[in-house]
């Protein structure tokens, strides 16, 4: 099912029009203008340093690698409202993510994905339905949304969806602009 932010466009969250003006910072402390993901396909995915499925920041890395020139880019964000999985400073995060895996793909600062402080990127992310038709709360870590070049989200993965899996790299692949 494809939704578009507008079509959530209810009191409580974001439309597609207002996506890229959801205030966030980067990891740095510094504003992330959402804006520059406009015009690619974006994975979304809240991350974590010290959770068994932290490897899949390799593979989101790879992700990067491979189709950051196609108009595609991964943007983490750190959460730490799993099993306290992500206690680190927002340096820590960044060190951690550089020396161990990599990461280049943008991050930002470390927010609530679920509760009554869940951030407002997450307000309309959250009613998404993955392909077993589940919507609401974020999981666990690395649970992941594509959104489209034009806003849309395409597509919801569970937190155990590796992000080379195949249907995740079949609608990566169909979302990247043109």
């Amino acid at each position: 099912m494809i939704v578009t932010l507008s079509e959530l466009n209810q009191e409580d969250r974001v439309s597609s029009s207002s996506l890229y003006d959801v205030p966030i910072a980067g990891l740095d402390g510094e504003p992330l203008d959402l804006h520059r993901f406009r015009g690619t396909a974006t994975l979304v995915v809240n991350v974590a340093s010290k959770c068994g499925l932290t490897p899949q920041y390799a593979v989101l890395e790879q992700l990067q690698r491979r189709y950051a020139d196609r108009g595609f880019t991964v943007l983490g964000v750190p959460c730490n409202q799993f099993g306290g999985q992500e206690p680190g400073t927002a340096d820590e995060i960044a060190e951690f993510c550089s020396a161990t895996y990599g990461v280049t793909f943008p991050m930002t600062e470390k927010v609530e994905v679920n509760g009554a402080d869940r951030h407002s990127l997450y307000q309309a992310l959250t009613e998404e339905p993955d392909a077993d038709g589940y919507t609401g709360d974020i999981r666990w870590n690395f649970e992941k949304f594509l959104i489209g070049p034009d806003g849309v989200i395409r597509a919801r993965f569970g937190p155990r969806t590796s992000p080379d899996a195949p249907e995740v790299i079949t609608a990566i692949e169909a979302t990247l602009p043109s």
